[in-house]
């Protein structure tokens, strides 16, 4: 396990992978990599999104203890994804940002994609759903506070991510079709997505009112215990 001790190189790891390292490398992939070399980029950015989980922890045994737990969400994650129609993926993202912290959500989003995509097909898309996976459960992470306190603004959370998760894959799409980015065939595909987006938000609340308190409990529990 490596432990970064130096706190500004966590600081700019924390700022810089989510924000500029990730994004970055995704564009990268889908208007400069041809589908043959696409998954260089979605390693390299299963490396970063490790690189920002070890930026979380100062102690080795805190962040092993805290790498079993995220990869047991990791697990359960891939489980989910081969449900029929409403998946808990998102849901479960969500729990792992808020109990566990962001960079552990983000990990918990970005590997789900690119290992449960070596049976459902790796390609371009798959950044964009590390992306975006990851994305939501660092955010969960950054807004755990109120999204433990409130099962309301949890729920609505989880309805936004899924249209936020809609809005980041229909960028991979319009870049895929025309080769360039157009708002015009974004708002198309927008348009066009939306049943998929509401299956998204529908899965996102069912999932969260149905996983977050049993979830949230145990995991709560776990940390007291061992200190996580």
């Amino acid at each position: 396990m490596i432990v970064i001790k130096n706190r500004s190189a966590r600081n700019i790891i924390k700022a810089a992978v989510p924000f500029i390292i990730v994004p970055s490398l995704t564009v990268l992939g889908a208007v400069a990599f041809d589908r043959k070399r696409h998954i260089i980029i979605s390693l390299a950015i299963a490396v970063s999104a490790l690189l920002l989980f070890a930026a979380g922890f100062e102690k080795k045994s805190t962040g092993t203890r805290r790498l079993v737990l995220t990869a047991v969400m990791t697990a359960l994650c891939f489980a989910g994804r081969f449900i029929p129609f409403l998946k808990p993926i998102t849901a479960l993202t969500i729990i792992t940002g808020m109990y566990l912290g962001g960079e552990a959500g983000f990990l918990v989003g970005a590997m789900t994609a690119i290992l449960s995509n070596f049976y459902f097909g790796q390609g371009p898309w798959t950044a964009f759903q590390m992306l975006a996976w990851g994305t939501i459960g660092l955010f969960a992470g950054i807004l755990s506070s109120p999204l433990r306190r409130s099962r309301v603004f949890l729920l609505a959370y989880g309805f936004i991510c899924g249209i936020a998760y809609s809005f980041i894959m229909d960028i991979w799409t319009v870049l895929w079709y025309a080769e360039g980015f157009s708002l015009k065939l974004y708002g198309a595909a927008l348009v066009t997505a939306i049943p998929y987006t509401a299956s998204y938000c529908i899965s996102n609340v069912l999932f969260l009112y149905v996983l977050a308190k049993p979830f949230g409990d145990k995991l709560g529990r776990i940390k007291l215990k061992y200190g996580v």
